[in-house]
């Protein structure tokens, strides 16, 4: 329960990444602020939580939009009191050159991917202050560090989110605020499952094994250890971190 009277904020709290990591802020005391645009799924981890034991607050939201923005800070404020993490999760995949990529979806993948998290801590931040601090983690991607063919936007966004991640840690540090970029190698979350349905529609559990080949740990990974990462990097245990760019791929990246 290291995270008691503790509130947490997670975007794409829905389904993948960012609904494993509501679930463990919930199970280690946290309340959480849920926040997505998929009410279906984000209802369903929010009763989750409830059950459980949990305090969770669903947020029917767009981060990319800076109205729903503000209102998950100031409704995680008004039913918890506060803000004191932050985890950045939501995110979108697209495909394509910089020539084959229309400029909507150019558009929208910047807008979900990069401007979704400035909005999100744009107005978390001046909650945890509040507080007296707090943590930050941005879900990024080793997209952001590698790179493969056919993702232009995808990739832009998450390198771009690396860097905004440095300069979040150097302003806000005095504010004793911590932020931390975290970069997942291939894990089996809808996003994965989508991609290999679009890379290999007639066998995707084949695709998504042969992937997993391409980490030295065997496998593509699972989104609650990501999560543990996530939390580890807002805890105590983390408490000399800041601006970091944390890999956490199965050794995919040092077999490139």
């Amino acid at each position: 329960m290291r995270f008691e009277g503790k509130v947490a904020v997670v975007t794409g709290a829905a389904t993948g990444i960012g609904r494993a990591t509501a679930l463990a802020f919930a199970r280690e005391g946290a309340s959480v602020a849920l926040a997505d645009v998929n009410a279906e799924a984000m209802n369903e981890t929010a009763r989750e939580i409830e059950t459980s034991g949990g305090s969770g607050l669903a947020v029917l939201s767009d981060v990319s939009r800076g109205e729903d923005a503000s209102r998950i800070a100031s409704d995680a404020v008004e039913h918890f009191g506060g803000v004191d993490y932050l985890v950045a999760s939501a995110g979108i995949q697209t495909y394509g050159t910089v020539v084959d990529t229309d400029e909507d979806t150019w558009d929208r993948t910047l807008a979900v991917n990069l401007k979704g998290v400035y909005l999100a801590a744009k107005y978390c931040i001046p909650e945890m202050i509040k507080r007296g601090g707090g943590a930050i983690v941005n879900v990024a991607s080793v997209q952001g560090l590698q790179s493969q063919p056919n993702v232009a936007a995808y990739a832009a966004s998450k390198g771009a989110l690396i860097a905004m991640t440095r300069t979040m840690a150097l302003d806000h540090a005095g504010d004793g605020i911590r932020v931390n970029s975290l970069c997942p190698g291939s894990i089996n979350t809808p996003l994965l499952r989508f991609a290999a349905d679009t890379y290999s529609p007639d066998d995707p559990s084949g695709a998504i094994e042969e992937w997993g080949k391409l980490h030295a740990l065997g496998r593509v990974g699972k989104p609650e250890e990501m999560a543990d990462v996530a939390l580890f990097l807002v805890s105590d245990a983390a408490s000399f971190m800041t601006g970091a760019t944390v890999v956490a791929d199965g050794g995919l990246t040092i077999g490139l």
